[in-house]
């Protein structure tokens, strides 16, 4: 057997060993990231409700909201709460997939929601989420921060005419 065979060989030793709890704690974190989605779907709560009150989340990119946030606190404060300020309904997720290994949970997913001047916003996510006992600590946010750019310069409340052309 070359070198690389027994690499190999004790990879996937160490792979058939890992210990039980890691595969359970890897389908309960899929779990409880895909009910917060299905919850947040269907006007019942969200994702946010699982950040624990020190979770550290990033937006990747170059947005008005893009940027560190060291607590939930601030980050719904900050992040989500203008965000929602330019909107006249929630965003409407729709998970396009799930990926989950051990306490790491990446949710590929899209959202729509209808902007206070009567166009639609719609965006693609990437959300890189740690979890530790069944709340997030820690997400990294990537998202097409140009549509996001494109929302927040809209005007907040009421409806406004779109300028010629538009």
């Amino acid at each position: 057997m070359n070198p690389l065979g027994h690499l190999g060989a004790l990879l996937l030793g160490v792979l058939l060993s890992l210990p039980s709890w890691a595969a359970g704690a890897t389908q309960d974190n899929r779990a409880l990231i895909q009910q917060a989605f299905d919850d947040w779907r269907n006007g019942q709560g969200s994702v946010f409700d699982l950040l624990a009150e020190d979770a550290v989340w990033i937006v990747a990119g170059h947005s008005p909201v893009s940027g560190t946030y060291p607590t939930r606190q601030a980050f719904l404060e900050e992040a989500v709460k203008p965000i929602t300020a330019k909107l006249a309904t929630p965003i409407t997720p729709t998970v396009r997939q799930l990926v989950a290994q051990g306490p790491h949970v990446v949710a590929i997913w899209d959202g729509q929601a209808t902007a206070h001047d009567g166009s639609r916003y719609e965006n693609s996510y990437a959300w890189h989420m740690q979890l530790e006992d069944g709340r997030i600590t820690h997400v990294t946010a990537f998202l097409d921060t140009w549509r996001l750019v494109q929302l927040m310069e809209r005007p907040t409340g009421g409806r406004s005419t779109p300028a010629p052309g538009k």
